[in-house]
């Protein structure tokens, strides 16, 4: 069995669904873990942060995860959440990026915030705690430091295929897409 002792891996939209399925994961496999979820349900409802939840589960099974509930969409979300990675556990080792939205409507009835919204959370949500992972990751490179990180973004068929009623979300996921293709080009040389 693949084990991730000692490791702290950061995972976005890690209050429900997928994200919470890797959270759990990859702390019965070992890792450290942040727990990140904004608190807001797909439909963009509030609520008490999910985090919190899978926090408990990962700690009740014997495992160690801290939550937070930044907003991932934000540059300023981002870097808070790879700052407490660092901060608590003195390193990051991954970033799963999970965390999405659904705002499905067809392209003539969809409104400027349902695009921006899906395209933010998902692509700009992305690019933002990986940025700032990557910026760790290379000050780590240059002081002569191993570095073994990974980025992991989740994808989906619906930007591959297509979706009706997804142009929002399915633009989002090739964004992904190529952003990944891209990252790992530049970012092998520093491990």
């Amino acid at each position: 069995e693949l084990r991730f002792d000692g490791r702290v891996a950061v995972i976005t939209g890690a209050g429900r669904g997928l994200g919470r399925a890797e959270a759990l994961e990859l702390a019965r496999l070992g890792a450290r873990v942040v727990v990140n979820d904004y608190g807001r349900t797909l439909q963009g409802e509030e609520e008490k942060s999910p985090a919190d939840a899978v926090v408990d589960e990962i700690t009740a099974a014997g495992g160690e995860a801290v939550a937070v509930a930044g907003d991932v969409s934000t540059m300023e979300g981002g870097q808070a959440i790879v700052d407490l990675a660092v901060s608590r556990y003195g390193s990051i080792d991954g970033v799963v990026c999970v965390a999405g939205i659904l705002r499905e409507r067809m392209l003539f009835n969809m409104t400027e915030e349902e695009f921006d919204d899906v395209v933010r959370v998902h692509l700009k949500g992305t690019f933002a705690p990986s940025r700032w992972a990557v910026a760790h990751w290379r000050e780590q490179a240059k002081a002569g430091q191993p570095v073994s990180g990974r980025i992991i973004n989740t994808t989906s068929v619906s930007g591959i295929y297509g979706n009706p009623g997804q142009t929002n979300y399915g633009a989002a996921k090739m964004g992904i897409a190529a952003f990944t293709i891209i990252a790992a080009q530049e970012l092998q040389r520093y491990g």
